[in-house]
């Protein structure tokens, strides 16, 4: 499962933590969980990580919620 959910993302484009959850059979709880296991593993970062100016003149401030809890949108870009 962790190698269907890495290739969503790296497929691209927003996805949200239900919806990945739909597409893999699985709970968003379980999505949010092999998300952060695939952080520690250095497989993916959350963008806005590395946002040093915070989300002014980001092109993704309308999608992206960094530091997000469950059930709001956070994304994800491979590592």
């Amino acid at each position: 499962m962790l190698e269907r959910l890495l290739a969503e993302i790296r497929s691209g484009g927003p996805l949200e933590i239900s919806s990945l959850a739909a597409r893999l059979g699985t709970s968003p709880a379980m999505v949010a969980a092999l998300l952060e296991h695939l952080q520690r593993l250095g497989y993916i970062q959350p963008y806005g990580d590395d946002c040093g100016d915070g989300c002014r003149g980001c092109s993704l401030s309308q999608t992206c919620s960094p530091g997000a809890s469950l059930g709001k949108v956070r994304l994800w870009k491979a590592g």
